[in-house]
């Protein structure tokens, strides 16, 4: 009886320990903290060695970020133009239309942003709010919406036209994802910001969302400008991958000038510097 007893107990374990075997060999291997800043790292500065040559051959730049709320998009354009020189990488991210802004052409607003030789633009965020927010919450109707489908992909065709590099990222996160982000968002007081009444309502649009994400895809991802997603669950890779083909997409050489020699310093030729204490100074707040 007992050693029928022991059977049943190592048979359950062993079931058990094959389901925790399941579970994980399921889930998708994360790059290592080390490898990832590491690589980060060699990305950054080919982002640089990239910027160097977009001034260089006088590029005009333009990179769309979107996606669902919690998806990433920051977080990647931060990586990006962590170490660029802001002259050249301009960062855009509109805040809600004003009132006569909402009576101008719809594309209007953006193009007082778009970049002239030697820059690069990315736009968290941009036109595609009239294809996503405004048309799920209801801020456009329904003319409005189906004149931007119509309008957007002839109006990227002329971006492309003349002369601007348009590159578009689609950043996607599952349902469950998302969800964890927006609870870490509730409990980290420095990550409260992030999270905004338009994240909230979006919760309960998840399929509303999903069509409109559709329906945009189905006419805007054009030969000209298409579409990439960036699988987007786990952070580390999507921030990877997003950086890494933005490289690929750009061709590019290096124009990493020789090791510069600093000169010498000029004598001080009898300057003598005001007293410290004519200056005010912020305190020492710590050792």
């Amino acid at each position: 009886m007992n050693q029928r007893r022991s059977a049943e107990a190592k048979s359950q374990r062993k079931r058990k320990s094959n389901g925790k075997d399941a579970t994980k060999a399921d889930q998708p291997k994360q790059v290592k903290k080390k490898a990832y800043e590491q690589e980060l790292f060699r990305l950054q500065l080919e982002l640089v060695k990239l910027q160097e040559w977009i001034k260089k051959k006088g590029l005009k730049v333009v990179v769309i970020f979107e996606g669902r709320d919690a998806a990433g998009k920051g977080g990647v354009i931060k990586r990006i133009d962590q170490h660029l020189n802001p002259r050249i990488c301009r960062v855009v991210a509109l805040p809600a239309p004003t009132e006569r802004e909402t009576t101008q052409w719809y594309f209007q607003r953006y193009v007082a942003h778009l970049p002239a030789a030697g820059e690069m633009v990315l736009f968290d965020r941009s036109w595609y709010n009239r294809a996503g927010v405004e048309r799920v919450m209801g801020f456009c109707n329904d003319q409005e919406y189906q004149e931007f489908l119509r309008s957007c992909p002839e109006f990227e065709r002329m971006l492309v036209r003349s002369g601007i590099i348009l590159i578009k990222y689609w950043f996607s996160v599952s349902d469950e994802e998302q969800e964890k982000r927006f609870q870490s968002r509730l409990h980290e007081p420095h990550k409260r910001w992030k999270l905004s009444p338009m994240d909230l309502e979006s919760r309960s649009r998840w399929v509303d969302f999903s069509k409109a994400k559709d329906e945009m895809f189905a006419h805007c991802d054009i030969k000209q400008a298409p579409w990439y997603v960036v699988q987007a669950d786990i952070k580390r890779h999507a921030r990877l991958n997003c950086i890494r083909h933005l490289l690929e997409t750009i061709p590019y050489k290096d124009l990493t000038p020789e090791p510069i020699e600093l000169p010498r310093r000029k004598s001080a030729g009898g300057y003598v510097r005001p007293p410290l204490s004519d200056q005010t100074f912020v305190p020492d707040y710590y050792p």
